[in-house]
């Protein structure tokens, strides 16, 4: 291939890339440098919480969180993230979201250090309801996370694996009795456990898809 092919070459390959990174909707709401956006949630006991080259790092608390200062929709949304255990053997994703009128609690690598599950389904938690599942999560790997919620339902994935597929026509989703409501709106925690947050962003999902 001649030098002007190569160019051209790399030339669309960067172009191509660059399209496929820009998907539509997404927005931010982790700038990599700050809290910008964000409060350490009042959990009693808590650690430190402190942004170290482009992650939110959680420290190793009885519970520690952020929680979002801004506005977030109450349902027809999808939100995605990466996170990380750093240390410790508890959940070190824990997400509180809006959803079926309440809110709720996405847990991974709770309990044992490897429950997944929503908090509360009808009055159980993660631990005890439809939605639970046993999942080994590897220390220091990160994993991608990704929830859609619309009136309907409550979906979860895991590296793109669908792990929940809650349907709310049919249950009450509300938060445990703990702490997990210091992180409404919308926020992050981890217990027993230091932990790494990454590339959050959410979207508004269209009409058409929120069923």
């Amino acid at each position: 291939m001649s030098t002007a092919g190569r160019i051209l070459f790399t030339a669309l390959l960067i172009s191509t890339c660059c399209l496929q990174a820009a998907e539509p909707g997404w927005v931010p709401l982790f700038d990599g440098k700050s809290l910008a956006g964000w409060r350490e949630a009042a959990f009693q006991n808590r650690g430190a919480v402190a942004v170290n080259g482009g992650t939110i790092v959680l420290g190793k608390g009885s519970m520690t969180g952020i929680a979002w200062t801004g506005q977030f929709p109450a349902s027809g949304y999808e939100i995605r993230f990466e996170a990380a255990r750093l240390e410790g053997n508890d959940f070190f994703a824990g997400l509180t979201f809006p959803a079926g009128g309440s809110h709720c609690f996405f847990v991974a690598g709770g309990w044992d250090g490897t429950t997944v599950g929503l908090s509360n389904v009808d009055g159980y938690d993660a631990s005890e309801n439809e939605t639970s599942i046993n999942r080994d999560f590897v220390t220091g790997r990160w994993y991608a996370f990704h929830l859609a919620v619309t009136d309907r339902r409550i979906q979860a994935w895991i590296d793109g694996a669908l792990v929940i597929d809650l349907d709310l026509t049919a249950s009450k989703v509300e938060l445990r009795f703990d702490e997990t409501d210091l992180c409404k709106p919308l926020g992050f925690a981890s217990f027993a456990t230091r932990a790494g947050l990454r590339h959050i962003e959410y979207r508004l999902l269209p009409p058409a898809t929120q069923r």
